[in-house]
């Protein structure tokens, strides 16, 4: 992957890959009727995530890239599948739900990540990030607890889902260091197109929504892949501590574009999330102060 020539630069564009995800959900908001089109979403979606990067890769490693697919193994396969599954969860918790809501949940997957690493991989977990997990668990619980409207439960457990297979793709690239990071995203990419694709056709949908929305789905795609990207390239220059607080922009932001009036939303969390969140946020700052090492935890080098 590209070099940052000054490594002072890392920060500002590990920043600038959080801003670009975080608009994400203002994306789906802007979506007419995002609720009746997930499978054209995450259609169009995924295959401009599959192209984007695959093109990426081309302009890096020309046509060698290729031969990262014959590397990925079961490890890229697994990981493939968790961010898939988290690819299709998170649309349909986002349309069900607040944004605050998702976004949140989101923000769990460091915690997730520890503890699926320390099931399947058999990594020790500190006092310190046992007690950063309990605290965030409590968080989760006041925001499921607190909300109760329609779809808001269920739109709650889908967006646990998504940061679940967010977190068995992070786990995936722990286990197998050699594993291709961006094919293995590739990959996810062309499953949700696959799994898209199959789903339109048996319920005889239509394979396109409006030009609006087609190219809505397209730019968030494209935004997934430029903030990979930028992502990526700044990992090998900060470490995993700093890179855990500078993520939060995606959550942070998110939540901030959705509520601000004046861009046409105007989503207003609900106090329950707003503890909850607080809790979550408290736990990740503590958690990026005690953690050191292991870059590979949430960066794609």
């Amino acid at each position: 992957m590209g070099e940052l020539k000054n490594p002072k630069l890392a920060i500002p564009v590990a920043l600038m890959a959080g801003i670009l995800w975080s608009f994400g959900p203002y994306v789906v908001r802007n979506i007419d009727e995002a609720h009746t089109v997930p499978w054209q979403y995450l259609f169009t979606r995924g295959m401009v995530i599959f192209l984007l990067l695959n093109f990426y890769l081309y302009l890096e490693e020309g046509l060698d890239f290729i031969y990262n697919y014959k590397k990925i193994g079961i490890s890229g396969l697994i990981g493939g599948c968790g961010l898939a599954t988290a690819m299709i969860t998170f649309i349909w918790s986002i349309t069900s739900t607040t944004a605050a809501i998702t976004l949140l949940c989101l923000a769990a997957m460091p915690f997730i990540t520890a503890l699926l690493g320390f099931l399947f991989l058999k990594e020790t977990i500190s006092t310190n990030v046992w007690v950063t997990i309990g605290v965030a668990t409590v968080g989760i619980i006041i925001m499921a607890i607190g909300n109760h409207e329609k779809n808001t439960l269920f739109g709650f457990l889908l967006g646990m889902i998504s940061a679940v297979g967010f977190s068995v793709f992070s786990v995936s690239l722990r286990w197998k260091k050699e594993t291709p990071k961006f094919t293995t995203v590739a990959i996810a990419g062309l499953i949700c197109f696959l799994v898209s694709l199959i789903v339109i056709t048996s319920k005889d949908l239509t394979l396109f929504s409006s030009s609006k929305n087609q190219s809505l789905f397209a730019v968030h795609g494209t935004i997934v892949c430029l903030g990979m990207i930028l992502y990526a390239t700044a990992s090998k220059n900060i470490q995993a501590a700093e890179l855990t607080l500078l993520s939060l922009t995606e959550v942070v932001a998110g939540i901030f574009w959705v509520w601000l009036p004046w861009l046409g939303i105007n989503e207003i969390p609900s106090t329950n999330t707003i503890v909850g969140g607080f809790l979550i946020f408290i736990s990740i700052f503590y958690y990026s102060l005690i953690i050191n090492n292991n870059r590979r935890f949430i960066a794609l080098n």
